[in-house]
């Protein structure tokens, strides 16, 4: 314990935080492509959307190993 704040506290707030940072910002980039692609592609926009959902799952999934290791270290 270092001044009240066990340390392990502070390992499961940066391992779900910096793990969430990534993931955020890619479903983001990912998303503002997929309304650019369909901006310019409207006849597209089915498998546009269906690319995007699915990319959008994978950037979920590092955000949930981030989640099972801050669990973890509890």
């Amino acid at each position: 314990m270092t001044n009240g704040v066990d340390l392990t506290q502070v390992a499961k707030a940066l391992a779900i935080g910096l793990g969430a940072i990534g993931p955020g910002i890619g479903i983001g980039l990912i998303g503002a492509k997929a309304v650019e692609a369909i901006g310019r592609n409207p006849e597209a926009a089915g498998p546009i959307r269906t690319m995007m959902i699915l990319a959008i799952g994978f950037a979920e999934a590092v955000v949930i190993y981030a989640l099972v290791i801050s669990l973890i270290i509890k």
